[in-house]
């Protein structure tokens, strides 16, 4: 389910709370954020952490700290920095939900919990309902699913993860049928010997809100000075391009190579990109000073001014590039620089740029499958020959 779905989904079963916690993932997490906050839902996010298929906990956040926390845990767990353990790191302003299949032997912290589906009933009841104190089990409904459909669409989702015939799938390696949206009626029946366990559970997420600002997508938060004032910021950018002529061009400087600055400056000035020119000259003078290697490409290098600030290297005049391709009054989208740096020096550059600008973000991406590579990857798992599967294809 999208994030709208699933929201769509616990309206319709009248739910009051709700906790996103993806799989080693919180690429889903602004969406929810944002069609939460235009329901007026509260907005209750986190991660399910797991090994492969096997659960070791849920982290849900209590608030933006928490989130914070959860996202630098699972950055450095899925780059390879930090092991993912059984159990949790210390998150203060984070709850930590066990499954019963991964309950600590020890006594747990005060954000720490014991998740139990209601499938579970029995085992809990039987041997873990009087190890732990009473407040210390809540109610874990994971929400997968809407309906069959649902359920064997991600059982072949699965078995192209684990590249493997839907046949030869374990029910290790998916999730339960009945792991979908219940009413509080039937969440009551279900937990009927149990409801300390649901009112528990409540009472968590209760504790916890995120609140987001989603700014009008038209207005830039693109930072609008890199000094004190749009005037001095004008200034040292005219006084980097007359260094820049000298290093690049001399004493030499040709009517053109004059001609072709005046016209860029007054695009950029007009077009308030002034301090972005002088960020990116910051980057790159911090890389020189390192020794650093680097590429300035793309549209970027149609630049003069990007030439002689040396965030590019190629000279626009010898080879006869169009400023316009890169910046344009009537462009509405802002202009970016390409700039690669070597894997070796990539991280120091990338922490002097959230030491040194503050309102910054790193960007990803993900890919999503198309017609093609879905007819692929389902012949594969559905074990069909490669010729067959080209044949569908064409």
């Amino acid at each position: 389910m999208s994030p709208k779905e699933l929201l769509q989904e616990a309206e319709s079963h009248n739910a009051s709370h709700l906790v996103l916690a993806d799989i080693n993932s919180t690429s889903g997490c602004l969406y929810y954020a944002m069609e939460a906050q235009s329901r007026g839902l509260p907005v209750v996010m986190g991660v399910d952490f797991r090994h492969g298929a096997q659960q070791k906990f849920v982290a849900i956040a209590k608030n933006n700290q928490g989130f914070q926390d959860i996202n630098y845990f699972l950055s450095a767990v899925l780059a390879g920095d930090k092991k993912l353990e059984n159990e949790a790191p210390f998150l203060p302003n984070a709850f930590v939900v066990y499954p019963l299949a991964n309950v600590p032997n020890r006594p747990l912290r005060t954000n720490e919990f014991i998740g139990v589906d209601h499938t579970q009933l029995f085992v809990f009841n039987k041997k873990h309902k009087h190890r732990w104190p009473v407040e210390k089990a809540v109610a874990l409904n994971t929400v997968t699913f809407r309906n069959k459909r649902d359920y064997n669409a991600h059982r072949l989702l699965r078995a192209i993860d684990n590249n493997i015939l839907l046949s030869k799938l374990t029910p290790q390696e998916q999730g339960q049928i009945h792991q979908s949206f219940y009413s509080k009626a039937q969440l009551v029946e279900l937990f009927k010997a149990n409801l300390n366990l649901l009112a528990n559970a409540e009472l968590l997420v209760e504790q916890c809100c995120l609140v987001f600002d989603f700014n009008n997508k038209s207005k830039t938060q693109n930072k609008k000075l890199f000094t004190q004032s749009k005037k001095q910021d004008l200034l040292l950018l005219n006084h980097l391009v007359k260094e820049g002529l000298q290093y690049r061009y001399g004493n030499t400087i040709s009517p053109e190579v004059k001609a072709r600055i005046k016209k860029e400056l007054d695009v950029i000035v007009q077009c308030n990109f002034v301090p972005y020119f002088l960020i990116n000259h910051s980057i790159v003078s911090y890389a020189r000073s390192k020794g650093y290697f680097y590429v300035g490409r793309g549209s970027g290098a149609n630049s003069l001014v990007a030439y002689l600030l040396r965030i590019t290297n190629v000279d626009p005049i010898e080879l006869d590039l169009y400023f316009e391709r890169f910046i344009n009054p009537s462009r509405k989208s802002p202009p970016d620089f390409d700039i690669d740096f070597s894997w070796r020096d990539r991280n120091d550059v990338t922490q002097y740029i959230f030491d040194t600008f503050p309102n910054t973000a790193l960007l990803g991406s993900f890919v999503t499958f198309q017609a093609r590579s879905v007819i692929r990857e389902l012949g594969k798992v559905l074990g069909l020959p490669a010729d067959e599967i080209k044949n569908i294809q064409r």
